[in-house]
């Protein structure tokens, strides 16, 4: 099964490259690396806005990790041209907008890395650091960035 034939199973349609807020480009390749940068939650188009442990509880962040991976697909099938043409999600990591008693940064986390598991098979197991941060750009509850080895 290719990587299409899955998100077309998970009925995931991937979205456009979103425009940069700030002065970076969404991903640089070098060799046969990948770097995206850091998307952020949206919700309806929207940021995604909200501390976890305060306004948003950890299976909503959850989702809202896993709406952040559907937009890193987005941006790293514009960087490839083919998905298929993954060889290794190498690295996430993930900024967790929260509270500083919330200890569950890693379960939020999950959200991305159980959809790029279920995408990519093995390729999709990766290394990972996910860090509570005291806030986010726009105020967004989640941002990862992402390192792909591609064919």
């Amino acid at each position: 099964m290719s990587v299409y034939d899955r998100l077309a199973a998970a009925g995931i349609t991937l979205p456009p490259v979103a425009i940069p807020a700030a002065a970076y480009v969404p991903y640089v390749r070098s060799g046969n690396l990948v770097f995206l940068s850091g998307h952020i939650a949206k919700k309806d188009g929207k940021p995604w806005v909200g501390q976890l442990g305060a306004a948003i509880n950890t299976e909503e962040g959850k989702a809202a990790a896993r709406a952040v991976a559907i937009d890193l697909l987005g941006t790293l099938h514009a960087a490839v041209g083919d998905l298929n043409k993954v060889k290794r999600i190498v690295k996430v990591m993930s900024l967790v907008n929260s509270v500083p008693t919330f200890t569950e940064q890693h379960l939020v986390t999950n959200g991305c890395s159980e959809l790029l598991g279920e995408i990519f098979g093995a390729a999709g197991a990766h290394a990972r650091s996910a860090f509570g941060v005291a806030q986010i750009p726009t105020g967004a509850c989640v941002e990862i960035e992402l390192i792909a080895e591609v064919a």
